[in-house]
């Protein structure tokens, strides 16, 4: 990891205490509730039901809205599904209204009309907002319309407390190409002057044998650098990176305490995937339980 000052620290495997949840605090504490806004994997290993893994194995509490119902599998995308945006919405809102958050997370819109009407909604909330901009599966498939993107640009980036895209996903928001770490780190500079708050520029999709992922500010940058480790099953990695930021700001982690945390998190859990499916197959979400 390098902080915003250029200075080197260790990018060793970190050791499984620092990944114990944080403290939420004794009875009566509200800190840690996370609502998670995206798609519906039948699956089990990406979307809502990411989501709420991470969420529950890092000590939060997870509600949910759901955007669209997925037929999927580890092989790909068989089917969407959308709900409606007033549902979506209704949901998001019935959470808010009732149970609170303290952090809110989304990921598959899949249309502007979901982009817009959530945009609507996050006005009016204080809590921070972790945007994963999903746009496609691992497998390929087409999460977000074309007409979805100038949405997001326009109205839920400037929303953003965090902004979690891939060199993929920030290349087509920026219009930039981002094949190297210098080129994550330019995508990154026009997407704060977009709007957003920080963007995390993952570094899965640039060559080379360590995973970079820049954090970016307007004040400087972080890196979190990991070994690549080479796996067929990490379905999910995006979705469950997104959350566990959102899990770790909503119980009142620093920016970067809560995206180190989650960077740990999905290494580990990608090296102890455990082999489902025929396709791109599912991390290990509870990984946790076992190494206590």
């Amino acid at each position: 990891m390098t902080d915003a000052s250029g200075r080197s620290a260790a990018a060793a495997r970190p050791p499984h205490p620092a990944l114990s949840p944080a403290k939420s605090g004794g009875e009566g504490s509200k800190k840690g509730r996370v609502l998670a806004i995206g798609g519906s994997d039948s699956g089990g290993g990406a979307g809502i039901q990411a989501d709420i893994k991470t969420i529950a194995m890092l000590g939060g509490f997870a509600a949910s809205a759901i955007t669209a119902v997925t037929v999927q599998d580890t092989t790909g995308v068989h089917a969407i599904h959308p709900i409606p945006p007033d549902v979506v919405v209704a949901q998001a809102r019935a959470v808010l209204d009732d149970i609170g958050a303290d952090a809110i997370k989304t990921g598959m819109l899949g249309s502007a009309a979901v982009v817009e009407a959530l945009a609507d909604l996050f006005v009016g909330v204080t809590a921070p907002v972790v945007i994963d901009p999903v746009m496609a599966a691992t497998t390929g498939a087409a999460l977000l319309d074309e007409d979805a993107i100038q949405a997001l640009r326009a109205r839920l980036i400037p929303l953003a407390a965090l902004l979690t895209p891939n060199a993929p996903e920030a290349a087509r928001l920026t219009g930039l190409d981002v094949a190297t770490i210098d080129d994550l780190r330019r995508a990154g500079q026009a997407l704060l002057g977009m709007g957003a708050g920080a963007v995390l520029m993952k570094g899965g999709h640039v060559a080379g044998e360590s995973v970079t992922d820049v954090l970016m500010t307007p004040t400087g940058e972080t890196l979190f650098v990991s070994d690549r480790i080479a796996a067929r099953h990490t379905h999910g990695t995006g979705c469950t990176l997104a959350s566990a930021c959102a899990t770790g700001l909503a119980q009142g982690l620093d920016l970067t305490a809560a995206v180190e945390r989650a960077h740990a998190y999905v290494a580990e859990a990608i090296r102890q995937a455990p082999g489902l499916g025929r396709g791109d197959g599912p991390i290990d979400h509870g990984w946790p339980l076992r190494a206590r």
